[in-house]
Order: structure tokens, then sequence, then C-alpha cells
């Protein structure tokens, strides 16, 4: 099985939990961006939630794989409230509850909220909340990522985004 449909269908089963439990999340960076068809691969798979579901999902998540010891030396560039790294069936799964970037000295709140949801995937049988590319163009830019950024405007530019998200839309 390729590596990319492994993850999907890890995300199809992590949003089966969370869905389930009612958790406020979405799915966001690299993996939103491949359904968005604006890149073609990801690595990982990001999820932000809202701080009050933070240890309901630890809970979830740990019962599908085991929670990675947390960086001794955490990136300055970060103030995330909980950020949790998960090793599901050999993919790392990121969580952000409280996602902040510090930038020139300022720190910018990147916390999860429900209008930043601004559309939802059909997976298979589950409902994958997504936030905008938009937006994380613009914490690429506070990240100094500035090639992912790039690569966001130009699919904008050109109305690839503005499609339908593969696999279905909700």
């Amino acid at each position: 099985m390729k590596e990319e449909q492994k993850k999907i269908e890890l995300l199809q089963k992590i949003a089966h939990q969370l869905n389930e439990a009612h958790v406020q999340w979405a799915l966001g960076a690299s993996m939103l961006l491949y359904f968005k068809r604006i890149t073609p691969v990801f690595h990982d798979i990001d999820l932000l939630v809202s701080e009050h579901d933070a240890e309901c999902v630890r809970t979830i998540l740990l019962e599908m794989g085991e929670l990675c010891p947390p960086d001794p030396m955490p990136n300055p560039m970060y103030r995330t409230k909980a950020f949790m790294e998960f090793l599901i069936d050999s993919i790392e799964v990121d969580v952000m509850a409280g996602f902040a970037i510090v930038h020139e000295g300022t720190v910018y709140d990147c916390s999860l909220r429900g209008d930043q949801i601004v559309e939802k995937m059909l997976l298979g049988t589950e409902v994958i909340p997504l936030q905008s590319p938009r937006l994380w163009c613009k914490y690429y830019r506070l990240m100094e990522r500035p090639q992912k950024a790039d690569m966001i405007e130009k699919a904008l530019s050109c109305g690839i985004s503005s499609q339908q998200p593969s696999p279905k839309a909700y």
C-alpha cells in the first residue's frame, strides 16, 4: 500500500474517534494542502484541536498508538500550549492545542477557532474539518517558510484550491 494511502486511512480512523467524542478539531498543514491539491506530498498528519479538548484527544490517540517524549529543547519559534506527537502505525501524528507562533518577538495566537473551519470533506464515511489554505499561508509566512507560503499563493491565484477537496466534499 502506498505510504500516502496508509496515512489517509489512519486519518479516517482518527476522525471517526474524534467525531464520536464531539471534539472540535481540524486538519492543517501539508495534509490539508494535499487534499486541496496544492502539494503532491505530505509527511505526517497535523491536527489542530481546541484547548478544552486536548486531554480527550490525548486519551483517544494513546489508545491508538504511543505518545512520543517531548523535545527537551523545544523550538522557541512556537509557544503552543499543548503540543503532542504520537506514533500510530509508524505514522507521525502531531496535535496542537493553543497553537502559537513567535515571529520577530511577537506571539501570534493561532489557536483553532470554530470560524476557521471553512470546509468539511468526506473521507469514506468520516467528516474531516478543514482550515483554509489562506490561513496556512499566513502561518507559513510567520514560520518563515516562504516556499510553502508561495506555493499556496500560486495555487490560490490559479484557482487550484477553490476546487472541491479530494476525495469528496462534504
